[in-house]
């Protein structure tokens, strides 16, 4: 399904929960308001969305929170995503506190890939980011992911003052691991703006004086923004998302989902589709698929971070 920019979008963020068990203040504050169970969508509504959007064009379907193994049964959800006509990658995002028990389960039922948040690996620091001592939890996950061989890509905010020592701490996991670590520009969602990111060219910076090689590897695409860098110093890769600096939107190919219904067109406005009050309301498959492809040739050129439009109070609002 093509825009009206003539962009192929073909891939969508499903929330299936606003609730997460940590509370990183860049993303979710402790003070979060909640929406009620109510008024999130039950796995069948987004199983029949899944399907009305997969028959026309959406292939890659990414599970998000919050965190999404906080809500019961996510994982047998997955099996029931992987089996839509049409959807040929099912992957989800988690901070992987809860991943380790249900490593084996994804796998059965055929998980794609994974991307985990993890902003450090000092423990005092990532206790000062995320609010709680749950740093052992993640390695210990990550672990037994890889061990179980699925594909993992590790997504790292650097911010001044908080983790920008994490830096190459976290690039030196892709010495040894076939895995790929994501540094990701600071978003200025209202929550944002209370931290100071670290850019993507400061990044590549701090990259290049410990592998000096390192070289953009245009071999390696994955479904959205990444830029990816390799060395002969690393196994996996090395990816920046500059969603702030470098302006990404002409190769943006994705829609969200938030858990209360709404189809989201871009990240920063408030544009798009009420899928809650339509599936509740009785409408047919064939008059959302309608509503959704106009929507889709709507969706906004680019985003204007700073503008009266940015519709993002925080990122859990919207499932990252």
């Amino acid at each position: 399904m093509l825009d009206s920019f003539n962009r192929n979008i073909d891939y969508m963020r499903v929330s299936i929960t606003d609730r997460c068990n940590l509370r990183c203040g860049y993303c979710m504050p402790n003070e979060f308001a909640h929406t009620s169970y109510d008024d999130i969508l039950r796995y069948e509504e987004i199983l029949r969305v899944c399907e009305i959007v997969a028959s026309i064009g959406i292939r890659t379907i990414r599970v998000t929170g919050g965190e999404p193994l906080t809500r019961k049964d996510a994982v047998s959800f997955i099996g029931r995503l992987k089996n839509i006509s049409g959807i040929e990658c099912v992957t989800m995002t988690t901070n992987a506190v809860l991943l380790r028990q249900y490593v084996d389960e994804l796998v059965v039922h055929g998980l794609d890939g994974l991307n985990i948040s993890l902003d450090s690996l000092d423990s005092k620091t990532y206790e000062r980011i995320t609010g709680k001592d749950e740093l052992s939890n993640v390695l210990m996950s990550l672990e037994k992911v890889l061990n179980a061989g699925l594909r993992v890509k590790i997504n790292c905010v650097p911010m001044k003052g908080l983790n920008e020592n994490d830096i190459l701490p976290m690039a030196r996991m892709a010495e040894t691991e076939s895995l790929d670590i994501r540094f990701i520009e600071l978003m200025p969602t209202v929550q944002g703006r209370k931290f100071e990111g670290v850019s993507g060219e400061e990044v590549l910076s701090i990259l290049q004086g410990k592998y000096p090689d390192i070289t953009q590897d245009s071999s390696k695409q994955g479904s959205g923004p990444a830029r990816y860098y390799k060395s002969k110093n690393l196994t996996g890769k090395i990816g920046l998302i500059n969603a702030v600096s470098g302006q990404i939107c002409s190769e943006c190919n994705r829609l969200r989902l938030t858990s209360e219904g709404f189809l989201k067109l871009c990240l920063n406005f408030d544009k798009g589709l009420d899928l809650r009050q339509m599936l509740r309301g009785g409408a047919s498959d064939d008059e959302i698929r309608n509503a959704v492809k106009v929507a889709i040739y709507e969706k906004p050129r680019q985003y204007h971070f700073g503008s009266d439009e940015v519709g993002i109070e925080c990122m859990s609002n919207i499932g990252g």
